[in-house]
C-alpha cells in the first residue's frame, strides 16, 4: 500500500466516525428536521467520497478492495454538484444501511497498512 493511500483511508474513517458520531440516538425525523445535521453529514459523506475518488486514482488496488467505491465517488459527486436533488430519505439510508460496511472495510484496510 502506498503511504499517501493511509491519509485517504484515515481521512474516510474519521468522516465515517463523524457521521457515526453525529447520528447516534437519531431517527430519520431527527434528520430531516435539522439542517445542521443534515448539512454536517452531508459534508462528511463529500469528504469520505473524495478521498476515496484520490485512493482510487493514486492507488486503484486498495482502492478496489473498498466495496461499493463506484457508488460512494458519484454520491460524493451528487452531493457536491447536484445538490438541489439530493433526497434525504437517500442520504438517510446511506447512514443506516452503508456506513458500519465502510468503516469496517476501511479499518481492516488500516489496520493492514500499520502491521509490521
Amino acid at each position: 500500500m502506498q503511504p499517501e493511500s493511509k491519509k485517504y483511508l484515515y481521512d474516510i474513517m474519521v468522516a465515517c466516525s463523524s457521521i457515526a458520531s453525529f447520528t447516534a440516538g437519531k431517527a430519520f425525523p431527527d434528520y430531516q428536521g435539522d439542517p445542521m445535521l443534515r448539512s454536517a453529514v452531508e459534508r462528511q459523506m463529500e469528504i469520505a467520497g473524495e478521498a476515496l475518488k484520490r485512493l482510487q486514482q493514486k492507488d486503484p488496488n486498495t482502492a478496489e478492495r473498498i466495496s461499493d467505491r463506484r457508488r460512494i465517488i458519484a454520491f460524493r459527486n451528487i452531493l457536491a454538484h447536484a445538490y438541489a436533488h439530493i433526497d434525504d430519505r437517500i442520504v438517510w439510508g446511506v447512514v443506516t444501511n452503508h456506513l458500519q460496511t465502510l468503516q469496517a472495510e476501511v479499518d481492516a484496510l488500516l489496520q493492514e497498512a500499520n502491521r509490521p
